[in-house]
């Protein structure tokens, strides 16, 4: 995996800018856990008997990245990436491992992903909204819940790398 450059997000900047930002400074987050390690250290399962793994958590995000830039903001009907099989509609999975997806591609999956949610959301203001569960939806929602969503992986990827090798922080 290469090395991520990851920007600390503006001090004072506008909502948008500051909602993107943030949102982009947890994506890097994650990237940088998973920098420097090997196939099979992305694939360890670090805190037993948890089955969750770094590799797990990049495929997971890819995951809720098309759910949420796709699916809810669009309307598209995409199947899940690392299981065509599952409900579209169901939770966002992603978790599991298989012999045939490779890290380099599910890195290049979720890399894939936010770019298309970048694209998805170009263009569209805050308060547009979008179906979901009975009722609308603004884009604000949808960062924060992003946003929360990376944060909250990427305290469980610095717990999940510091014990494959030691690293902290970053």
């Amino acid at each position: 995996m290469t090395t991520t450059e990851r920007a600390m997000p503006p001090l004072q900047a506008d909502e948008r800018t500051t909602l993107e930002s943030w949102l982009d400074f947890y994506r890097a987050t994650l990237a940088t856990k998973c920098d420097g390690l090997t196939d099979d250290q992305l694939r360890t399962v670090s805190v037993p008997p948890s089955p969750l793994t770094l590799l797990g958590l990049v495929q997971h995000m890819a995951e809720v990245e098309r759910n949420w830039f796709r699916r809810v903001l669009l309307g598209e009907r995409v199947a899940p990436v690392f299981d065509p099989d599952a409900d579209p509609d169901g939770p966002d999975g992603g978790f599991d491992l298989r012999e045939d997806v490779s890290v380099e591609k599910a890195r290049a999956t979720w890399e894939s992903e936010v770019a298309q949610a970048r694209a998805n959301c170009a263009g569209r203001e805050l308060d547009q909204t979008s179906s979901f569960m009975g009722g609308q939806v603004t884009l604000r929602w949808i960062y924060n819940h992003m946003i929360a969503e990376y944060a909250r992986h990427a305290g469980h990827a610095d717990l999940l790398r510091e014990r494959i090798d030691g690293a902290t922080g970053v």
